[in-house]
């Protein structure tokens, strides 16, 4: 997505992780609150009460955000579909799918569950502001219930708008797979708005940073380029899934991969493995056995003057399920596993740790590349 993910904590068996970008929106949504929203309307009060209805506002939305997100997430799985958590970043959260959906009726209430929980939180934050004035609590503490009534709103809004990937633009790509019964060719139109939305948010942040709210306008250009490329993405991931589809590991996989022994030197290892051949991940037997692997990351962690005498074995990242993978893994899942976790190399295993070859994301490109030079994309 953009850069590294931090865990937050797990719940209902999903886990909740946080982009570091998110920071920068928590920070921005705090600041926003206490020195422009509350003092508007709520003028003489202390600094500091300003800042905690910031706070308090932020903390909120955070809130929000996951209700939203969760609400997705429990009905995917409600309807079978695997679910890899819940991140959230700069423009909001994403509740992410291991697959596509079976069948446009899950789409469609897998895509709506957000923006109805959203009205729904909406209201009850508003019966809560309500309930607050009634038992005499000051205005600017109920304030903050207000403003995340009529944020939960304007969330469920914008989400219903009618571009993918947006809940709007997947309730839309439902109903065109179920009227041609043709996933590839819904997506690709509910792409297409989806990018053209994006387009006109961009449009629309130019206008207002030209009419002087210069913040306010590179927001909105910000959120049209991510609903633009993510748009993009979404459809590319699809025909990625598609053409991969019915396909295992063990199709693309190097069956007779190089391989470094852990008892040469470090030293040895960079010069005879990774100036040799170039690769990013290096397999590493010891007496016949699998023990984990070598990639440039480990050999930095290794002071130079380190390299002639510390055996490579001695840094090697051991086998686990970020580093290997099953023959028998569909392809599109070790795909887009690879493209996630942003690793250009996978060792395959069977029977324990045996190893049966390498994986590379580069045989995998290629082969989808291929494909789409020589069939229609429909």
């Amino acid at each position: 997505m953009f850069g590294s993910n931090f865990t937050l904590f797990r719940i209902f068996g999903f886990q909740v992780r946080a982009n570091v970008t998110w920071l920068f929106l928590a920070i921005l949504v705090t600041w926003s609150l206490a020195s422009g929203f509350f003092p508007a309307f709520f003028p003489d009060l202390p600094p500091g009460t300003y800042w905690a209805l910031g706070v308090a506002g932020m903390i909120g939305l955070f809130f929000s955000l996951l209700f939203h997100e969760f609400s997705h997430a429990l009905v995917a799985r409600a309807h079978g579909l695997p679910m890899g958590g819940i991140t959230l970043f700069l423009f909001g959260g994403v509740a992410e799918m291991e697959m596509e959906p079976p069948n446009p009726k899950t789409e469609f209430w897998m895509a709506i569950a957000g923006p109805i929980a959203s009205v729904v939180l909406g209201a009850v934050f508003y019966a809560v502001a309500a309930g607050m004035l009634t038992a005499g609590v000051p205005e600017h503490i109920a304030a903050v219930p207000n403003y995340l009534g009529l944020i939960n709103l304007l969330l469920a809004a914008f989400n219903m708008l009618p571009g993918f990937p947006l809940d709007g633009g997947r309730v839309l790509r439902a109903a065109l797979w179920w009227w041609r019964d043709n996933l590839r060719w819904a997506t690709k139109v509910a792409s297409r708005i989806g990018q053209g939305i994006g387009i006109a948010l961009m449009a629309l942040g130019a206008l207002n940073a030209v009419g002087g709210n210069v913040v306010g306008g590179m927001w909105w250009v910000l959120i049209g380029l991510f609903l633009q490329g993510a748009a993009s993405a979404g459809y590319q991931r699809l025909l990625q899934q598609e053409d991969l589809k019915g396909e295992t590991v063990s199709r693309f996989m190097s069956r007779d991969p190089v391989t470094a022994s852990g008892d040469i030197t470090v030293r040895s290892f960079v010069d005879d493995y990774l100036y040799e051949y170039g690769h990013d991940l290096v397999p590493i037997v010891r007496d016949g056995r699998l023990v984990g692997c070598a990639t440039i990351k480990d050999v930095k962690q290794v002071p130079r003057e380190d390299w002639g005498t510390r055996r490579i074995a001695e840094v090697v990242d051991r086998c686990s399920d970020a580093n290997t993978i099953r023959p028998d893994t569909p392809a599109d899942a070790a795909l887009q596993r690879m493209q996630e976790g942003q690793r250009g190399r996978l060792m395959v295993v069977e029977d324990g740790n045996r190893l049966a070859g390498v994986l590379t994301l580069k045989d995998l490109l290629r082969r989808l590349s291929l494909k789409s030079q020589l069939e229609p994309s429909g």
